[in-house]
């Protein structure tokens, strides 16, 4: 009998991870950038409502993580909802949420680049983050397993620091923080909260998009994704509580890097650089997780020629989508020395919101024997992700829009063309 670890599909991708190796890719998606960013911008927001923020974002995230491990386990497929969205809705369906995938994944991976650099060397933030784009992408370049490797150990780092954090913040003197309400409470700043925030459990589906390469999917991705999003969830909310602890609502809006100005405030100062360097530390697990989603989601559709076809060739020798990773880690590395980061989280915050809109649709029309979820849950994913995708910041909203009809359009005016090169 052959080694399973070895299996490939018929594409040539090795089935190589199991349910570790596939949570700690989610939680090296999800324990990125996010935690040590948004915390500040949710503040500015909502204030204490930021927790509610929180809570409604865990809920989205749920629904989503959930609806995305039924389809997973049906379809173990690289390109995670633009593959349900084909098979379950149609074409054009399946087309767009890879299309609201890959650009707004590409202006994440700019943002996480950013990050890096900002925390990094901020006087050459913009040269730091292409030179992290390029570092991962070799990574990636050379196979899978050692990418999984260097995001568990980014993961335990990362984890050990926000417990220091914790810790620190949320039982150091801080007697003289002013606790007031901060901003003023109300459903849109609470729902703003919540799409920021979703921006930082976003990454949980990147184990659906491994699907092709995961040993045993029908049993792995099912188990992997609730684990990875559960354990993301408590440590936000322990962050999120230690951090306005130490700070204060008005303070925590105001902090340019909100956690390591948390434990400044605790009186643990001598932990400051270590947060920062666990700040870069994240981000770069979040930009290599996000290089290998977006680069399996542009393998999937170069297959299906959404794309150029020359993206679906696979390394023979690493067994890697070589030509997709380079592609995007080149584009990438171009929107990284430009970008503004505001901006980019934004633009990428709404795609990402669309596209698990769509996936949560493929939930719902699964039968039971397909292993449907609860009626409930796909159909609160769904306008879970329209509300905060639509509750973003109005520039947000407005690019984001422009960026779903410049896809359809495409798409529309490709079939014009193949209709009009078969009629001839």
């Amino acid at each position: 009998m052959s080694d399973t670890s070895a299996a490939a599909d018929p594409g040539g991708l090795r089935r190589s991870l199991g349910v570790t190796d596939a949570v700690v890719i989610g939680l090296g998606a999800m324990l990125g950038a996010g935690i040590f960013a948004a915390l500040a911008p949710a503040a500015r927001a909502a204030g204490w409502g930021l927790l509610l923020g929180l809570a409604v974002a865990a809920v989205v995230a749920y629904c989503n993580a959930t609806s995305s491990a039924r389809l997973a386990a049906r379809y173990p497929a690289s390109g995670g909802t633009y593959v349900y969205g084909r098979e379950r809705l149609g074409q054009f369906w399946g087309y767009l949420a890879g299309w609201c995938f890959v650009v707004g994944k590409t202006a994440s991976c700019a943002a996480m680049a950013m990050t890096v650099g900002v925390y990094a060397w901020p006087a050459h933030a913009h040269a730091v983050a292409a030179g992290a784009v390029v570092a991962l992408t070799t990574v990636n370049y050379r196979g899978i397993q050692k990418s999984a490797l260097l995001t568990r150990v980014i993961v335990a780092i990362v984890l050990a620091v926000l417990v220091a954090v914790v810790v620190a913040a949320g039982f150091g003197d801080t007697a003289t923080v002013d606790r007031g309400a901060g901003t003023e409470l109300g459903v849109g700043g609470v729902l703003q909260a919540a799409g920021l925030l979703f921006f930082a459990f976003a990454g949980y589906a990147r184990i659906a998009t491994l699907g092709a390469e995961v040993r045993d999917p029908a049993r792995t991705i099912p188990r992997a994704i609730p684990l990875a999003l559960a354990i993301t969830v408590v440590v936000y909310t322990l962050v999120a509580v230690a951090a306005l602890r130490a700070l204060g609502p008005d303070g925590l809006a105001a902090a340019t890097a909100p956690l390591s100005d948390a434990v400044d405030a605790a009186g643990a100062g001598w932990l400051a650089p270590v947060v920062r360097a666990a700040a870069v530390l994240a981000a770069l697990g979040s930009l290599l997780a996000l290089i290998l989603g977006v680069s399996r989601t542009t393998l999937a559709m170069a297959r299906d020629r959404h794309l150029p076809y020359a993206l679906a060739a696979v390394h023979p020798r690493f067994a890697v989508p070589h030509r997709a990773e380079l592609a995007v880690g080149a584009v990438v590395t171009v929107v990284a020395a430009t970008v503004d980061i505001t901006a980019a989280i934004g633009f990428s915050s709404f795609g990402v919101l669309v596209y698990y809109a769509i996936a949560n649709v493929c939930a719902w029309t699964l039968r039971p024997s397909e292993g449907r979820p609860g009626r409930l849950v796909p159909i609160v994913g769904t306008a879970g992700c329209l509300v905060l995708a639509f509750g973003l910041p109005a520039q947000s909203v407005v690019t984001g829009t422009l960026l779903v009809a410049l896809g359809a359009l495409v798409y529309a005016a490709r079939r014009h063309l193949n209709v009009r090169m078969r009629s001839t």
